[in-house]
Order: structure tokens, then C-alpha cells, then sequence
């Protein structure tokens, strides 16, 4: 049985998520401070955490600083409904999804069953081989490595997905209606901005150029390209 982490202060809702996630076959602890979520996030005993950044003692962003800089656990960010602010800071940290408060258990139940297909993901998964290599960057599907220039790349579960996406087409262009789809596992909505920011985070940990050509390269209102490995 697969082990959730709630850290959220609001006991009631913690409760609530518990009577949802429990039936899918999921044991849920909660905590509701961020100094104690910190310390059971990085206890290595959970497939995921679900953090909401309003925390008392540290809020949930500096929460997910401290995860993100020793664990790659996956993270779903709890935010306010409309603050697009708070939500794109959560995802550049490194949270791998996101759900506004006021929120649908059903919808909760779901991100997280998405992301954790993510991170169970193998490497029957790859586009053609266990072994991917586009320019300089070497994707390892048997130990979902990441390595620029021999140089391992820490990436986020969503994270690794997407450049899986990205190096299985380069050269073309994949739409964000179809990235979000196949890596975050929705459908794209009108003011969901969360693949734009993803790929952001993947520009900044593998460069935004190579040999002076543009790594990933945005189609404007369409989508995005990885460049061929011949460009790079």
C-alpha cells in the first residue's frame, strides 16, 4: 500500500482527503505544520505528498525548497483558486502539479494517480530504445537518468516525462494541447499555463542553447520543438 503525505493545517480537509484516497488503496498520513512536513516528506517512507502553501512555521514554498533540494518525491501543490502567481512559483520550485482550493476530492484522487503513473513509468515507456540521445543530452530509460554532457541532470518526475516527449519528436512540433495530454495526463484548459512552465524549468537545467542553437524552441500559439540532434 502506497504511502501519501498531506501536509496542510486545515485537520478537516486532511480528513476528508483520507476518506477519498483510502478506498483507491492509498494509506494517508497527515501533518500540519511545514517544520514536521519537511521531516516526514524526506523520510523516504511516501510515493507522494500533497503540500498546501499556507502552512504555519515555514509555508509551503520554503517547504518545498527543503524537499526539493535532497528528494525528487513527487509533490502536488495545493493553491488558492485564481492565484496564478503562487501556482507558477510552485511549479518552478519544483512541484510536479498543482490544484486551486477550493478543490473536487475526485480531482485530487486523479492528479495524483496521474503523477505517480509518471513516476512508475519504465522504460517500456521510451519512444524506441532504453537508451535515447539527442545532441548532448542522454536520457536512460533503465535507470531514468538524465545527463547533459555526461553530467547528470536532476529532473522532476513531470519533468523527466515531458523531455521523454521531447526527444522522442525532435524536429517537430508537439502542441501543448497534446503535451499537456500525454504528460500530464488532462486536458488542456483555457488558462492552464502549467506545461509553459515546465518547460521553462526544462531550458533552465539543460541550457537554453547549444552551439549556439535554440535547445527547445516555441512555436507561438502552437507549441513547442526540440531541435534535431544534427542542430545540437
Amino acid at each position: 500500500m502506497q504511502q501519501i503525505l498531506v501536509i496542510d493545517d486545515d485537520t478537516e480537509l486532511c480528513e476528508l482527503v483520507a476518506e477519498y484516497l483510502e478506498p483507491e488503496g492509498y494509506k494517508v498520513e497527515a501533518v500540519h505544520d511545514g517544520y514536521q512536513g519537511v521531516q516526514r516528506a524526506l523520510s523516504g517512507k511516501h510515493a507522494l505528498a500533497v503540500l498546501d502553501y499556507m502552512l504555519p512555521g515555514l509555508n509551503g514554498f520554503e517547504v518545498l525548497r527543503r524537499i526539493r533540494s535532497a528528494s525528487r518525491l513527487p509533490i502536488v501543490m495545493l493553491t488558492a483558486r485564481g492565484d496564478d502567481v503562487n501556482r507558477i512559483i510552485g511549479l518552478q520550485i519544483g512541484a510536479d502539479d498543482y490544484l486551486p482550493k477550493p478543490f473536487n476530492p475526485l480531482e485530487l484522487v486523479a492528479r495524483i494517480n496521474a503523477v505517480l503513473r509518471r513516476t512508475r513509468s519504465g522504460p517500456n515507456e521510451m519512444q524506441s530504445e532504453e537508451v535515447l540521445v539527442v545532441g548532448d543530452v542522454e536520457m536512460d530509460g533503465r535507470t531514468r537518468t538524465v545527463r547533459r554532457a555526461g553530467e547528470t541532470v536532476e529532473l522532476t518526475a513531470v519533468e523527466y516525462s515531458l523531455l521523454e516527449r521531447l526527444l522522442g519528436a525532435p524536429g517537430r512540433i508537439l502542441t501543448r494541447e497534446e503535451l499537456v495530454r500525454e504528460v500530464l495526463h488532462r486536458e488542456l484548459s483555457a488558462f492552464d499555463r502549467s506545461i509553459d512552465t515546465h518547460v521553462s524549468n526544462l531550458r533552465k537545467k539543460l541550457g537554453h542553447e547549444v552551439n549556439g542553437v535554440e535547445r527547445i524552441k516555441t512555436v507561438r500559439s502552437v507549441g513547442y520543438i526540440y531541435a534535431k540532434s544534427e542542430e545540437v
